[in-house]
This record gives structure tokens, sequence and C-alpha cells, in this order.
């Protein structure tokens, strides 16, 4: 039987954990190749490439910073080399600072920028050369775009960067066959969320407030990001899907 995503090649930046990982997971499961970008997560990285070939995918980790241009051109030198083409990008990665926006510097300030959302265009640029018809391009973004929290004032202004970007991307690409969209996730409990320091009240917030069930997974989210890659999204661009379980609507 042919899986859904057959013959596809995905890369996902920050792949080796969380949202990202799942990601793989997900995408693997129905049929792609994936090139796992990373940072700092070698370990992990290496240890989600073996899961995969295990499925019988082809897969390949990649470390590299996606603010930084040599970086991503290293990254793709090695997607040519390997696969020769891409069908589809998850721009994953992300940092930032979590401060009050009155304590925030410049070096702040392009720091979230360039990884949170240059990134996206810079990916973008990278492999659209290396797209056919039917290439996806997916940035993750989150509530912070559009509602204030406390201490994520920078990354929060990267994402709804980001979210504009999208729709810029998927007005310049529309045309070759190239789909653009966000998913911006909720409260979900990964090791970036422990970087938080109301990262309890948060958790505490979402289960109280979600009426689809107290507790957003990774693969929740991932489960979103493959519903994008299907042939049967085809018609769904420049959009920001939210996957909240309802938190957003719920006052």
């Amino acid at each position: 039987m042919t899986l859904p995503l057959s013959g596809r090649t995905a890369l996902i930046t920050g792949g080796a954990r969380g949202i990202g990982r799942a990601a793989a997971r997900k995408l693997a499961s129905a049929g792609a190749d994936v090139i796992v970008n990373y940072y700092n997560s070698h370990d992990e990285a290496q240890a989600l490439v073996g899961e995969l070939e295990a499925l019988g995918r082809r897969a390949l980790a990649v470390q590299g910073s996606v603010a930084d241009v040599g970086s991503v051109d290293d990254l793709f030198a090695a997607v040519r080399e390997k696969f020769g083409r891409l069908d589809i990008v998850i721009s994953n990665a992300a940092s930032g600072v979590l401060k009050p926006a009155m304590e925030m510097t410049l070096k702040h300030w392009r720091w979230c920028m360039e990884t949170n959302a240059f990134a996206l265009n810079l990916l973008a640029q990278r492999a659209v050369p290396l797209m056919t018809d039917g290439g996806r391009i997916i940035g993750m973004t989150s509530l912070g775009s559009e509602r204030a929290i406390p201490n994520y004032a920078f990354i929060g202004a990267s994402k709804a960067a980001m979210e504009a970007l999208v729709r810029s991307l998927a007005q310049e690409l529309g045309p070759r066959g190239i789909r653009v969209n966000a998913v911006s996730a909720g409260v979900v409990d990964t090791d970036a969320l422990a970087h938080f320091p109301n990262r309890e009240q948060l958790l505490r917030e979402y289960a109280e407030r979600t009426p689809a069930g107290p507790v957003l997974t990774p693969d929740d989210v991932a489960g979103a990001i493959y519903l994008l890659c299907l042939p049967e999204a085809n018609m769904i661009t420049g959009q920001t899907i939210t996957v909240d379980g309802g938190f957003a609507i719920s006052g």
C-alpha cells in the first residue's frame, strides 16, 4: 500500500526534540524521508534518525543554526547531496529571551527576529529551487503572536512577523504550486516550556480553560502539520492554523 507522503522529502528545523521530533515521526510514518536539523541536541537527533531509518525511511541529521546564512547554506548542501530534492520544510527551530520588554536590548531583538522570523524566509529562499509543484512550507508560531504573555514580548513580536511572512510567501509562491502556512501551538509541555518562569501557571490555566481536554501534546500539533502536507490541503495557503484545544476561544 502506498503511504500518503511516499516519495516526499521533508526538512524539519529544531527537529530533534518536542514538536519537531513528533512531526518527524508523523511524516516518516506517512512515508516521507526526513532531514532533522538541530543545534545542540546531537544525541537526540542521531537517535531519531535511527528510529526513522528503522521505519524504512531515508533520514539525515544536520547540525546548524537557522539564523546563520552560512550554516543554512551548509544544511542545504547536505540536503542536495543526499536527497537532491525537497518537498516539505517545517521551520520549527525557535529561540528567544524571556524578560520584560523594558529590560530587552537590540541584541535580544535581533536574536529573536533572526531565529524565529528571518529563518523562515532564508529557508524558503534555499528550498524553493529544490521544490516542484505541491511543495509545502510551514512555520511554527504561537499564541504569543497575538496575545500579551508576560516575558514573551520579543518572541511574540518575532512570531507575529513570521505569520506576516507566511502570508507574503504564500502569495509569491502560490503560482509555483507551493503552499505556505503556519501552525500555532497552544501550551505544550515540552523542554522549551521548562524555561518559562510561570510554567506551572500556564499549564494550570490551559487545563482549566480548554474545552477539548486538559493536555495538548506534541503529537496533536504534529497531526496538524501532517494535514497541511497532504494533497487534500492544496487550497489552504497563507493561513495560521491554531492547535490549542480551544484555549484561545475560552475567554
